[in-house]
C-alpha cells in the first residue's frame, strides 16, 4: 500500500542537534511543515478510527498536527480537522473520538514521565533537596524541576545554589515547574515524596526536555517560561517549539 505524502519526509529537512539528519512533517491543521520530533502523529485503524500515536511507531497510516490542544479542538468541532486528515490519509471513513485531545495530552504526560523514569534509573537524575543542592554548588546540574505542588521557599533554596554553582547568581534561573505533583512523580520514579528533581548530564537534559516541550505546548502549560535558558544542544529540541508558542518550555540547562 502506498504510504501517504504526509507521512513521508517532507521536501525540507533540517540538521538537529550534532548534526544528525531531523524528518519534517505538515501539520494536517495548519499546512505548516515542522520537525516530527515538535509534532504530534495520530494514526490510522484499519477500522477508520484515529488514535493518538505520540512515539510515532503504529503500524500503517499516519498524520501529524503541530497546534496545541485548544486549537486541535476548535479544529475538531468545526470539520477542519477531519477534513485535513481525509485529504492526508487518502481516506473517506474516519472516525475521530470526541476526547482526542484529552487522550493525546495523557500520552504525552506518560511519555515525559517515562522519560524521567529511564534517567533516574539511568542514574542522570537525582532527587533530595540535599543531594540536589550539593549537585548545584558543585556546577553539575543541566536541567532543574519542580513539582507542581513544591514549596517556594524550597523552589528558591534549590535555584540560589545553582546559580551560586553557575557563578550565575544574577541570571534569575529557577528551574521549571512541572505541569504534575509530587504524587506523579513520585510514582514515575518508584521514590518516595519526589519534589524536586535535577538532570546531572547534558544528553539526559536535553531528551528530557524534548518531551517536556512537546508536552507544554499542546497543554499550554507555561510556568516559568520566560526563564528559559538553552544550551545550543537543545535549542534543537526546544527553541522552535518555544517560538511557535512562548509556553513550549520553561527548563534552565547548562551546557
Amino acid at each position: 500500500m502506498r504510504t501517504p505524502r504526509n507521512d513521508q519526509l517532507s521536501e525540507t529537512s533540517r540538521a538537529g542537534k550534532r548534526g544528525e539528519h531531523v524528518p519534517e512533517r505538515r501539520c494536517v491543521v495548519t499546512g505548516e511543515v515542522s520537525p516530527a520530533d515538535r509534532l504530534v502523529r495520530l494514526a490510522l485503524g484499519p477500522d477508520g478510527a484515529i488514535a493518538p500515536d505520540v512515539h510515532g511507531k503504529a503500524p500503517g497510516r499516519g498524520a501529524w498536527i503541530g497546534v496545541p490542544r485548544a486549537e486541535l479542538e476548535a479544529a475538531q468541532a468545526k470539520g477542519k480537522l477531519k477534513g485535513g486528515l481525509a485529504r492526508a490519509l487518502h481516506e473517506g471513513h474516519i472516525a475521530i473520538p470526541d476526547d482526542l485531545g484529552e487522550r493525546i495530552a495523557a500520552q504525552l504526560a506518560r511519555a515525559t514521565l517515562d522519560r524521567l523514569g529511564l534517567e533516574a534509573r539511568a542514574g542522570t537524575l537525582i532527587s533530595g533537596n540535599d543531594k540536589i543542592e550539593q549537585a548545584a554548588r558543585r556546577g553539575q546540574v543541566r536541567l532543574l524541576l519542580h513539582a507542581r505542588d513544591a514549596g517556594e521557599d524550597g523552589r528558591k533554596k534549590l535555584a540560589q545554589a545553582w546559580r551560586v554553582g553557575e557563578d550565575d547568581e544574577g541570571s534569575g534561573r529557577e528551574g521549571m515547574v512541572l505541569p504534575v505533583d509530587r504524587q506523579s512523580l513520585s510514582m514515575a520514579l518508584g521514590r518516595e515524596n519526589a519534589v524536586h528533581l535535577a538532570i546531572i548530564d547534558a544528553r539526559a537534559a536535553d531528551r528530557v526536555l524534548a518531551h517536556l516541550s512537546r508536552w507544554q505546548f499542546f497543554t499550554g502549560w507555561s510556568r516559568d517560561a520566560a526563564n528559559r535558558v538553552p544550551t545550543e544542544d537543545s535549542r534543537a529540541a526546544g527553541d522552535e517549539a518555544a517560538s511557535t508558542d512562548s509556553g513550549a518550555s520553561g527548563a534552565f540547562l547548562k551546557e
